[in-house]
């Protein structure tokens, strides 16, 4: 019923313009639902897929179709997402547990990051816990402060470390001094997350901490104490490092000479001698260069590092020093190894038994074994399809251990290489053994790291080896991992506790990025053979 309160002073409306109102207003109406409709159906949509992803998601008994699953939840910007992801993070599945951490760490606004610690407080699983401290760190989400701070005293040492590494993520004010007790923590693990975590935010409260942890019985602390000093420069580390230079052994002597050459901006380089008749003859005038001033004196430095170059106790192989004492070769026998080296004048003064790549690579192995200390321990994992150690463990290079590694080395064969071709189109596939010839290099780098067989949990991060030569012809093939980003991506876990470094060396013709990243990633060296 529509009544209308006629003013004196004007005539009544009349019927058609009534009518022409209620047109008009309902038009009106119906232009403001089409205008929310778009927002109402994406909004729809966002909890279908949630509501989807709980119904089917324990139905999928295989890895891939849950990290699928899994992804599809990105992008939505709603808290049920954290509540609905977050027990999957007590999975056993690393490939499931990244996806949800991936998918937790990209939120966009505000309230489902706040989510994510609200997740955290009220976590009990360490699982849970390590997994949404993980996206808050990827994230850098802020706000999350009082709770993470709580956790720095929690029971779990894998928490402890995580809250570490969320807090220098997003650092709230004052961080720095909550972080210091952490360095001296029972765990090396967490003392080298606090050290590395405090260098990274440049506090000059590290540096006590870090002179102290030069003497550390555990060589991580340890090269995360020079990496510290590194990286926040300081004259008065300078005496602490000399020192510990004339006591270290093996790779970390390297880390302590590029660390003084560093903070001072002198090449000595790792010779002791050098650096102790500079420092006797400038410690009580000498300034700390500036960063311009550095990056001139590192100009100079490019022409006399030859000159500064050790003289003895280290291992080369392909060109690439390492003072280390514990050494593990690792060396492709894939079928493509059997080929040709196309750029033969760059081989032909190596004498070599020919210009198969499988040739020059095991007889440059050969010359490297015979040539090590025999303080060295080392090993040697050959692999194509297959990962296959020389020995269990690293042995000493005395000299039986030699003759027998180099035997072994003069054996290895590329497996299913072209010339087995022939029998596999003869159709005598299994003698070709081509399934057994490509390139597993995930599996491999983990048998190097020692995670092969154990994954990539923290907790088994304790390794003896310190460095990796890693020797390929080809890109991976083969492998729970195949993809170059997937590999850069578990090695990189794998390898953020253990603190090896990798040097690699690549031979033949493909794509070489790869490898350098590889490099790169882990302190390493990069060396291109050729083609």
């Amino acid at each position: 019923m529509l009544i209308c309160n006629a003013s004196p002073f004007t005539s009544p409306p009349s019927r058609a313009a009534r009518w022409l109102s209620v047109a008009w207003l309902c038009a009106l109406a119906a232009c403001a639902l089409l205008a929310l409709a778009p927002a109402a159906s994406a909004r729809s949509v966002e909890h279908d897929s949630i509501a989807d992803f709980k119904k089917y998601f324990k139905q999928y008994k295989d890895t891939p179709s849950r990290v699928e699953a899994v992804r599809s939840l990105e992008g939505i910007e709603e808290t049920a997402v954290v509540e609905t992801l977050a027990p999957i993070l007590k999975l056993p599945e690393p490939d499931v547990v990244l996806a949800v951490v991936t998918v937790l760490s990209k939120f966009k606004t505000e309230e489902p990051q706040q989510a994510v610690y609200a997740a955290l407080a009220a976590a009990s699983d360490e699982a849970v816990r390590s997994g949404l401290m993980q996206a808050a760190t990827l994230g850098k989400y802020k706000g999350g402060a009082e709770t993470l701070l709580k956790l720095l005293t929690d029971k779990s040492w894998e928490v402890r470390r995580r809250s570490v590494e969320a807090l220098c993520a997003a650092p709230p004010p004052g961080v720095e001094l909550q972080l210091l007790p952490l360095a001296t923590d029972p765990e090396p693990a967490v003392r080298c997350a606090a050290l590395d975590g405090l260098a990274a935010l440049k506090s000059q409260s590290v540096l006590e901490p870090a002179r102290a942890a030069l003497g550390d019985a555990v060589w991580q602390v340890r090269a995360s104490a020079v990496g510290a000093l590194k990286r926040v420069r300081h004259r008065d580390s300078i005496e602490p490092l000399i020192a510990r230079l004339a006591l270290e052994e093996g790779r970390l002597v390297a880390d302590i000479g590029d660390a003084l050459n560093e903070i001072t901006g002198r090449s000595f380089g790792t010779r002791v001698e050098g650096w102790q008749q500079f420092w006797g003859q400038y410690k009580d005038r000498f300034q700390i260069p500036t960063d311009e001033e550095l990056a001139k004196l590192r100009e100079r430095q490019k022409a006399e590092a030859a000159k500064y170059k050790p003289q003895g106790g280290t291992t080369t192989y392909h060109g690439i020093d390492t003072p280390s004492r514990r050494v593990v070769f690792v060396i492709d026998c894939s079928g493509s190894m059997e080929t040709m080296v196309v750029e033969k004048e760059r081989f032909q003064d190596g004498g070599y038994p020919s210009f198969q790549r499988i040739d020059i690579v095991k007889t440059e192995l050969v010359r490297t074994i015979e040539k090590l200390e025999p303080y060295v321990e080392f090993n040697i994992i050959a692999f194509a399809t297959g990962v296959k150690p020389w020995k269990k463990e690293l042995v000493k290079a005395n000299v039986l251990n030699k003759s027998a590694a180099m035997d072994w080395v003069k054996k290895l064969e590329a497996i299913g290489g072209s010339s087995k071709e022939d029998l596999a189109q003869a159709g005598l596939s299994s003698s070709a053994n081509l399934e057994a010839g490509k390139t597993n290099t995930h599996g491999a780098l983990m048998a190097a790291l020692d995670a092969g067989g154990r994954g990539t949990k923290d907790k088994n991060y304790a390794c003896a080896v310190d460095t990796i030569f890693f020797l390929s012809d080809g890109r991976p093939t083969v492998g729970d991992y195949v993809d170059p980003k997937d590999v850069l991506r578990e090695v990189r876990n794998a390898n953020a506790l253990r603190k090896v470094v990798l040097h690699t060396i690549a031979i033949g013709e493909f794509q070489k990025d790869f490898m350098e990243q590889l490099a790169r990633e882990h302190g390493g060296v990069f060396v291109d053979l050729g083609r």
